[in-house]
């Protein structure tokens, strides 16, 4: 019998944010994956569960072993095709042994709550990355949505765009703990976001409109 990998992206956190295909995956899972606080939110004691941490090989390795007799879901946060595990799990076991169920990005969200479309902007992860400055440098009517991380925070980012000719009065928005009772979203332009402290790990949003 074939056994498959379901990647299930389960939004940007909230359970009110969980597309009911993957909830129902989730729930009829009996092998399980995520990061600590997913398998927090979501896991049941009936299932086999393993978290998610920084050794993506032996997430791996567990998969590999797990899905050669049953099925095995994978939560990742937001959807899997922005910057998830999708792409490790595709390398090595290709896409025909996957299953993906789509998720709200929490840049998608955030571009909500600002009331912006997002259809003409750039999205960049700058969470345990560098994008390169070619992609960051300056266009008149140009828009970008980040994903950021404790070095590559608001301030390291709006300070570095001011750097590549971005007008310091250009607004930006930092989109933190979305969809959380604790949401948290500020209005700077950029000249201020270079000195604000904070909203490690939370979405940014820069507009020249």
């Amino acid at each position: 019998m074939e056994y498959y990998i379901t990647v299930a992206g389960i939004g940007p956190g909230s359970p009110d944010y969980l597309l009911p295909a993957a909830s129902k995956a989730i729930a009829n899972a009996s092998v399980l994956i995520g990061s600590r606080r997913a398998l927090t939110a979501f896991s049941r004691k009936d299932q086999k569960s393993y978290v998610i941490g920084s050794d993506i090989e032996g997430v791996l390795a567990y998969i590999e072993k797990a899905v050669a007799a049953e099925d095995v879901v994978v939560m990742v946060s937001g959807d899997p095709g922005f910057y998830s595990l999708l792409a490790a799990l595709k390398d090595r076991f290709g896409s025909a042994k996957l299953k993906v169920i789509p998720g709200i990005s929490s840049v998608q969200l955030a571009f909500a709550r600002i009331g912006r479309f997002w259809q003409d902007a750039l999205l960049l992860s700058m969470h345990g990355r560098r994008a390169d400055d070619g992609a960051l440098a300056f266009q008149p009517g140009k828009k970008m949505g980040f994903l950021t991380d404790g070095k590559h925070n608001p301030a390291f980012i709006a300070e570095l765009l001011i750097k590549l000719g971005w007008p310091p009065a250009t607004q930006c928005w930092l989109c933190e703990n979305l969809s959380y009772d604790n949401e948290n979203i500020a209005a700077l332009t950029l000249e201020e976001g270079s000195k604000v402290t904070g909203f490690h790990h939370c979405v940014m949003v820069v507009s020249d409109e």
